[in-house]
């Protein structure tokens, strides 16, 4: 570990222009510096550098960050990685804490795991092209397929003598000890006995993000209903299959670039589609996809494009796991290739222009694709198609912005012929559902702290910044704070307290509000999900946190003197009881919050008002309702606020 006087001097000595001079092309503007943006194509420089501040800005993709997150995005390094990249730059020497010994014996295993698995590879890639049985069984076989031999040389693929312990007793031979095979999975040790895992199947190196082999999967060669067709390297110290994709370390570049992901199912769907020149594919290896999976994809990309062959019962499977997609906030596009034809078979007889093209033109957002999978499903049965609509209504609740949640409603609407407002409420329950999974039971007594007046749901989304950043002040500064306790002698002591987080979070979700400052509103998901893991939020986890937007956003609000709007110039904001001024203070923001809001859907229905013809009664009535509604609650709001004020 990097200690923090040397991380200090490294971040010191990093001048952001010169950082970024090192990739971009920067003309001098003033005091800043412009240039195109690296992360996305644009032709009008929208990219900033601040060399006073330290940060880089892009105004077309939103990208921004100091220079440590520059080297991290651009160059796909984690955190430790592009600060040693930075101290190599400026010549600093990294001075690491001083590890235990138990830690350092845990490190040494760990890189005598890595080290026995890259041998494996070149063992096996030289059995598949030096030895007799390789070259007959398992080189014939990948022709066979079509793959070429640059292609088998770029994988690294190999293959494992059918002999029982040929690999075993080589790495043995080579001074590799046992106990790290066994521990890699390479070896199965039984009693006295070890022979290979792998014997007699063809061999698929699955690679970290940055291109070591930490495991393999194999596919048997000779017919044997007995033995599974495929299997993988067992979960290790150095491999975790729910934290890998395969294909992701040459697929990275690429899918940065195309800004999309595309997700088949196996390993030779992954090289057929790089040999067709399509090279921003991943696979999931036949499992089911993990969250930390979906993390890895969205490091690179936020849209992923799944390819399915034709069969119906595999793609319902997958289904569920989807879900995990969506709600990290994700796009999922779904394609259906023709009948009798997989991702392997398809590139292997088509060009990339022609998948590409197939692609573009037959893709379908999730949503759509799984309401028409299952409405065939259920047919005319009554009983399916109520199974149906929760099951989609289930999906829908759990993306994140509502704008998108919006959408989908209106369209499956319109496919299940269901009236919007029903699919509306179902979807709040939902979400009310996962509101009281994350806070337990705090929503169950309102009259212990009364909830400010909600904002009807035909209210547009409408930009109120100020308001917002108000609002994640209060929940960084502030939201470890102890609010208020429920009166509910049947909690814990620890279950009756609510924080000003918990509270915060509550009002916002309970409106179904979201930001539309795209890094406040992902400060407040992000918070949202530590809370659901962890009962305390320590604001050092979003000030190192690898998005530089939510770091920076945290540094800004934590590090610096954040100026309230002028809403508090006659408010006691040094007051001496905190907890006293927060109880009038939070409120009170999210109440000016829904205030503006709703102004400004007054202001927008007052505007459409004046758009419609006076033919158009009905039109006309429904706007003026709204309007009349809104009004009301602007006064009930406007009462609140000046009872907390008095």
């Amino acid at each position: 570990m990097i200690d923090q006087v040397t991380v200090d001097r490294i971040i010191g000595a990093a001048d952001i222009v010169e950082v970024v001079q090192d990739y971009v092309s920067l003309k001098k503007r003033g005091v800043n510096y412009l240039g195109n943006c690296p992360f996305h194509n644009e032709k009008t420089p929208s990219f900033t550098v601040s060399p006073a501040k330290g940060i880089y800005k892009c105004f077309g993709c939103g990208k921004g960050g100091n220079s440590v997150s520059f080297i991290m995005e651009h160059e796909h390094l984690t955190y430790v990685e592009a600060l040693k990249f930075l101290a190599k730059k400026y010549h600093i020497e990294v001075e690491e804490k001083e590890v235990t010994a138990e830690e350092l014996k845990s490190r040494n295993e760990r890189e005598s795991l890595m080290v026995a698995v890259a041998w494996a590879q070149r063992y096996f890639t030289d059995i598949l092209h030096k030895h007799t049985e390789g070259k007959s069984v398992a080189l014939s076989y990948f022709k066979e397929r079509g793959f070429r031999d640059d292609i088998i040389e770029k994988f690294q693929l190999g293959y494992c003598l059918e002999q029982r312990n040929a690999f075993t007793t080589a790495a043995q031979r080579e001074g590799y000890k046992l106990e790290y095979l066994v521990k890699t999975g390479l070896s199965v040790q039984r009693e006295n006995d070890a022979f290979d895992r792998f014997m007699g199947r063809v061999m698929f190196p699955i690679h970290s993000i940055s291109g070591r082999v930490i495991a393999f999967g194999g596919r048997i060669m000779r017919s044997d209903k007995k033995l599974a067709k495929y299997i993988n390297s067992p979960e290790s110290d150095i491999y975790h299959k729910s934290n890998v994709l395969y294909g992701i370390y040459f697929a990275k570049q690429s899918i940065t670039q195309q800004n999309r992901c595309l997700l088949v199912e196996g390993y030779t769907d992954v090289i057929s589609l790089h040999q067709a020149g399509v090279e921003n594919v991943v696979a999931s290896s036949g499992t089911a996809l993990t969250p930390d999976q979906i993390r890895l994809i969205k490091r690179f990309t936020p849209n992923i494009t799944m390819l399915y062959d034709g069969d119906a019962a595999g793609i319902k499977a997958s289904l569920r796991g989807i879900d995990l997609v969506l709600e990290e906030g994700l796009n999922v596009k779904v394609v259906l290739l023709p009948d009798g034809e997989d991702p392997d078979s398809y590139a292997r007889s088509h060009s990339a222009t022609e998948v590409l093209d197939f692609i573009a033109k037959n893709e379908t957002d999730f949503i759509h694709f799984k309401t028409r999978l299952l409405l065939d499903d259920a047919k005319n049965d009554p009983i399916k198609k109520a199974g149906l609509i929760t099951d989609i209504v289930r999906t829908i609740s759990v993306i994140p912005d509502s704008i998108t949640r919006s959408v989908y409603i209106k369209e499956c609407s319109r496919m299940l012929d269901i009236d919007e407002s029903i699919l509306y409420t179902e979807v709040g329950s939902q979400r009310r559902k996962k509101l009281e999974e994350v806070f337990g039971r705090v929503r169950q007594e309102p009259e212990a702290k009364p909830i400010t007046p909600s904002v009807p749901s035909f209210v547009s989304e409408v930009f109120c910044e100020e308001q917002e950043k108000e609002i994640i002040y209060f929940l960084l500064k502030y939201g470890h704070k102890v609010l208020f306790e429920l009166d509910n002698e049947n909690l814990e002591p620890n279950e009756r307290e609510v924080t000003a987080g918990q509270y915060i979070i509550a009002e916002l979700m309970n409106d179904e509000l979201d930001f539309q400052n795209l890094v406040y509103r992902k400060m407040f998901n992000e918070y949202k999900t530590v809370m659901e893991r962890e009962t305390q939020v320590d604001n050092r986890y979003f000030i190192n946190f690898p998005d530089p937007e939510i770091s920076s956003l945290a540094v800004d609000i934590l590090a610096q003197r954040h100026r309230l709007s002028r809403i508090w110039d006659n408010h006691p904001s040094n007051s001496s009881d905190i907890i006293d001024y927060l109880n009038h203070a939070i409120p009170k923001a999210i109440m000016v919050y829904k205030s503006k809001i709703i102004q400004m859907a007054i202001n927008n229905l007052r505007n459409q008002l004046g758009t419609l013809g006076k033919e158009q009664i009905d039109e006309q009535r429904e706007v003026m309702q709204q309007m009349a509604n809104l009004t009301n609650l602007r006064g009930i709001l406007s009462k609140e606020l000046s009872r907390i004020l008095v």
